[in-house]
């Protein structure tokens, strides 16, 4: 069962390092680690403006020890200008909005906990849901999903990295609705699934992802550009694509911005042509008023960006696109924006 977050508001509470229960006159021993964590998932939920009477993704992240996913301390914590390391391993420096590096070499961390609640917020998870992580790295945000579907659902996780598969089937033995698979997510079968959670940039949404999608289900993945002149990852954004529940046009969806993001790439799920047109795309700055996705659809001059297979489109005109046969490509997706609007690691 989640904490709850009163245990960090006990009046008369005693507090201790590594322990929390009722001491001999019956006062609350508190867990001063417990405590960090609670007021961590409180702060983290709040900024990302979920409000207060919603606790589901607050108790999941109290509810989850990040020190158990990232490996021993002293940690690398990432910042603009380089590897900061933790000046011991205490984890309490780790109940903070940072970005902690698994694998340096190889530019994975465990990503900023402020944009992975803004994303599990929006992918709206009950309880029986199944999910596929898509770049579960060592499994700390698997975790959290687990949580959020409860014992009903399911959590399906995918890395390709190995050593980080080995260490996420480690790190969630105790998790028995999650299953860790060492192999890309970008390439079938996959199985239908009401959420995709993707932590790895793309050029695209791929057909296996949408094709996964049950109906009301939803596909959330970093669509990113070209890496920097430096060969840091390009900043794009986390776009979520949702099957509507009925739809006269099986290829319309719903899609919208959710938040500014800076991935490493999805192996798989990239085309460096289609990368350099995003880069230009993104810095226009217009993407967040996306607001409807649609495969086989031909772009218009309305279209906010168009690739080798897929396309974006702003609709103030709402028109009804009708699925046509595009010549030397199996499909054309689009995406639609309005004419007024309404940072990462695994």
């Amino acid at each position: 069962m989640p904490p709850s977050s009163n245990f960090g508001k006990s009046e008369g509470a005693i507090w201790k390092n590594d322990v929390r229960e009722n001491d001999a006159s019956g006062d609350l021993v508190v867990d001063r680690l417990q405590a960090q964590r609670i007021f961590f998932s409180d702060f983290i939920t709040a900024s990302a403006g979920i409000p207060k009477s919603d606790r589901r993704l607050a108790d999941a992240f109290a509810s989850v020890p990040r020190e158990r996913f990232v490996g021993p301390g002293p940690w690398k914590i990432f910042t603009s200008s380089g590897l900061l390391e933790t000046p011991s391993d205490d984890p309490a420096f780790l109940y903070q909005d940072v970005t902690v590096s698994l694998a340096a070499d190889r530019h994975i961390n465990n990503g900023q906990p402020l944009l992975h609640a803004i994303c599990l917020a929006a992918l709206k998870l009950a309880e029986g849901h199944n999910v596929l992580h898509i770049g579960a790295g060592t499994g700390y945000y698997t975790a959290i999903l687990s949580k959020l579907v409860g014992s009903t659902g399911s959590v399906l996780a995918y890395e390709i990295e190995q050593d980080l598969a080995q260490r996420a089937t480690i790190n969630l033995v105790d998790y028995p609705n999650v299953t860790v698979y060492h192999r890309s997510g970008s390439l079938g079968p996959l199985p239908d699934c009401d959420a995709i959670y993707v932590n790895a940039g793309a050029t695209a949404p791929l057909d296996v992802w949408l094709d996964a999608l049950r109906l009301s289900g939803r596909l959330l993945f970093p669509l990113t550009p070209s890496d920097s002149p430096c060969g840091a990852p390009g900043a794009g954004a986390m776009l979520l694509i949702s099957r509507p529940s009925t739809s006269a046009n099986p290829g319309e969806f719903h899609a919208q911005f959710v938040s500014s993001a800076i991935f490493i790439n999805c192996t798989g799920a990239r085309d460096e042509a289609t990368a350099r047109k995003l880069s230009a795309a993104f810095k226009r700055g217009n993407y967040r008023n996306v607001r409807s996705f649609y495969r086989n659809a031909p772009p218009d001059e309305t279209c906010w960006f168009a690739g080798n297979n897929w396309c974006s489109l702003p609709a103030k005109s709402h028109r009804i696109l009708k699925p046509r046969s595009m010549p030397g490509r199996a499909r054309l997706l689009a995406l639609v924006v309005e004419s007024s609007p309404p940072s990462g690691g695994k």
